[in-house]
């Protein structure tokens, strides 16, 4: 064996050894790290509630209540904390859709939840009321606040868990509301939506006399638009209360029936 051969045979070793040396020393200060910052306790929170309904049915103040149900958190030991349980516990709160705790460099208990945002209020046939955010899921009226959504009536279920049929039914109004709420003219023109038995929608506009025959959620964009310029071309020049029935369940099409 060559003397080069000899000094690249003994330098194998030697590399492996302190390769070894750094990653235990790596693990060593990980470990330390891990341990002085288990032992430091917790300076406070702060939390951040996200979400376009703005606090209106969930504030600082309730989370804050949530999050000590089990005792304080300022001053606590970081390792004494079970973030996962807590994330879960304030999910279990109807008007929370998500959460998310973590610890940030300062030792502050950073909390970040996502509130529901209602889009509709639904009236059963019962007369029981829920809001409904965007999910379909059913949300208790607040005494907090109340807001301004689209109203629908006739709902012909009271229970959580809806049939097929009620389910689609759900999502035609969540479809619906959604329009209403990002169109300036429909949400103030449009007073209340009104299940039939056909599971299609009546609408009663708050300027005029007619009923507006919705039909089912099928190509609801379109709806309204044919809707509008039929009040642009025809309600402007009759007036609003010529027209007893406005139909727009056919496609490319309004049909306006006169009252006697």
């Amino acid at each position: 064996m060559t003397k080069v051969k000899k000094k690249r045979a003994f330098k194998k070793p030697i590399l492996a050894i302190f390769w070894l040396l750094i990653a235990a020393g790596t693990i060593v200060l990980l470990a330390a790290a891990m341990k002085a910052q288990s032992n430091k306790t917790c300076k406070g929170q702060e939390i951040r509630i996200e979400g376009k309904a703005n606090e209106w049915f969930l504030d600082k103040k309730d989370i804050t209540t949530l999050l000590t149900s089990q005792g304080s958190i300022k001053g606590r030991s970081i390792k004494s904390f079970d973030l996962r349980r807590m994330e879960n516990q304030l999910k279990r709160n109807v008007w929370v859709k998500d959460a998310e705790l973590f610890f940030d460099n300062g030792r502050v208990l950073q909390v970040r939840v996502e509130e529901r945002v209602p889009v509709a209020r639904v009236f059963t046939a019962e007369g029981n009321s829920f809001y409904i955010d965007s999910s379909g899921a059913k949300l208790p009226l607040s005494e907090k606040f109340s807001a301004r959504l689209p109203v629908v009536t006739g709902f012909p279920s009271e229970k959580d868990k809806l049939t097929g049929a009620d389910s689609a039914m759900m999502r035609d109004i969540i479809n619906i509301s959604n329009y209403l709420l990002h169109d300036e003219f429909w949400m103030a023109q449009v007073s209340q939506i009104d299940i039939q038995p056909d599971r299609t929608f009546d609408m009663i506009p708050v300027v005029g006399n007619h009923i507006i025959e919705f039909g089912d959620g099928t190509d609801y964009e379109k709806k309204f638009k044919r809707l509008l310029l039929f009040y642009q071309q025809v309600l402007s020049k009759t007036g609003m209360d010529v027209y007893q029935r406005l139909n727009v369940r056919y496609a490319r099409q309004v049909i306006g029936v006169k009252g006697t």
